[in-house]
């Protein structure tokens, strides 16, 4: 009997090697600054009760009302594949105490997420993303940390090619103030019935809409910038003022929206040049009421998504990926029962000092292992055969240009580090 084969889920973004070790160095690359500033790791579920969602994120935003995944569980439970990070993180922190703790509480998040779009060049319906949130304090240096750690994180991989927008969401007071001249403005534009469900819940979700009759639309519109209270505008001003001591470059958008409700305050994104429509590589913003919404106390905080599956492309976009930082340092070729002893022994030496090594196993003639050597981009290569086991010498080959160093097994580990 001849099975079909199984293909993955259409939209799905998985890596396999080489590839995967490309989106690995991605992925820690984009939060290591985190780690640096004494984030620590949230480990969440994929999956959680649809209402986390949709009281926390938004019943108007095209994430709540048309992309989450929704089932019934076995107990008859509505649960939903979680689309964000922050929602599940404030509810793990509420649910464990954790704002009860010393403030700010600073944790990191990684994983897959979900939303049912439309397949496309850097839009999936499973992605990566990386997260951070800094939780109970109302401080610009906060919003100023959390938008360098995201932008260090786009350096890190060398990146070039992008900018950072910003703007802000103001206080319930500035948004009140707007929305009253907002409303005013939305009853003289045609909508359609769906369009303008979506704005009587929430009217700044039409400067989102990005079909062209739209931005067309919402052109003159009144901008939330111009509505801020004296207390968000000097928080405003007070977060640029920490960007250009720390010399990050933005631009201020004063349309910018994002996909999800719950921003307030300081929001920003990063946009880069070379990835067409879905050119958006990561952003967030601060979220004060977030909390209280789900049933905990009413502490501010803020922090931002990055795209694991976009950055990548962005990466290979700017041709700043080289292949050979995925491969080992040393492959090792034993000709022999006992050489391969001795190659197991070395090996583990080696791999205890850091140094990527690989063994040529399965009994291959020389001839064969070479090519495996070749086709595995190995710094070096040595052979292990009688003749070095009784010398306790071996020839490095370096792979590059095939220049030939003698070395004592015994100093191997040396000789490597000072090479590599």
């Amino acid at each position: 009997m001849k099975y079909e084969k199984i293909q993955a889920p259409k939209g799905v973004s998985e890596y396999a090697p080489p590839l995967s070790a490309a989106f690995e160095w991605v992925r820690e690359s984009l939060i290591a600054p985190a780690k640096l500033a004494g984030y620590q790791l949230m480990e969440l579920p994929v999956f959680e009760d649809t209402a986390l969602f949709s009281r926390g994120v938004g019943e108007s935003t095209d994430v709540v009302s048309k992309e989450m995944y929704t089932f019934e569980d076995r107990g008859g439970r509505s649960i939903t594949l979680r689309p964000e990070g922050t929602a599940g993180v404030m509810r793990a922190v509420i649910e464990k105490g954790l704002d009860r703790g010393q403030l700010p509480l600073k944790v990191w998040y990684s994983g897959q997420f979900f939303r049912a779009e439309r397949p496309q060049a850097g839009r999936y319906r499973q992605f990566y993303q990386v997260g951070i949130e800094a939780i109970g304090l109302d401080d610009p240096a906060i919003d100023a940390e959390v938008i360098a750690i995201a932008d260090q994180g786009f350096k890190s991989l060398g990146l070039r090619n992008y900018r950072l927008e910003i703007t802000s969401l103001g206080d319930a007071k500035s948004r009140a103030a707007h929305r009253v001249d907002l409303l005013k403005y939305i009853e003289k534009v045609d909508l359609d019935e769906p369009t303008r469900a979506r704005a009587a819940i929430n009217p700044l979700r039409l400067f989102d809409d990005k079909r062209p009759e739209m931005k067309a639309a919402m052109q003159d519109a009144p901008l939330l910038l111009d509505y801020l209270s004296a207390e968000s505008l000097a928080n405003f001003n007070q977060v640029k003022k920490y960007l250009d001591l720390l010399g990050i470059k933005y631009i201020v958008n004063p349309r910018m929206v994002r996909g999800l409700d719950y921003y307030t305050g300081t929001t920003f994104e990063f946009i880069h040049e070379d990835l067409g429509a879905q050119s958006g590589i990561g952003g967030g913003g601060r979220y004060d009421g977030l909390m209280e919404i789900l049933g905990g106390q009413s502490l501010s905080g803020i922090g931002f998504g990055l795209g694991v599956d976009r950055a990548l492309l962005a990466a290979q976009a700017e041709g700043v990926i080289s292949e050979d930082q995925f491969t080992s340092d040393l492959f090792i070729i034993p000709l022999g029962e006992e050489q391969k002893s001795v190659a197991l022994t070395l090996a583990t030496t080696l791999r205890n000092a850091g140094i990527r090594t690989e063994i040529a196993f399965g009994d291959r003639a020389l001839k064969a292992a070479m090519k495996a050597a070749d086709k595995s981009g190995s710094s070096y290569v040595v052979i292990i055969g009688e003749d070095e086991v009784a010398s306790g010498v071996v020839e490095l080959k370096r792979m590059s240009d095939g220049s030939l160093t003698s070395v004592k097994i015994s100093e191997l580990q040396k000789a490597l580090a000072g090479a590599l």
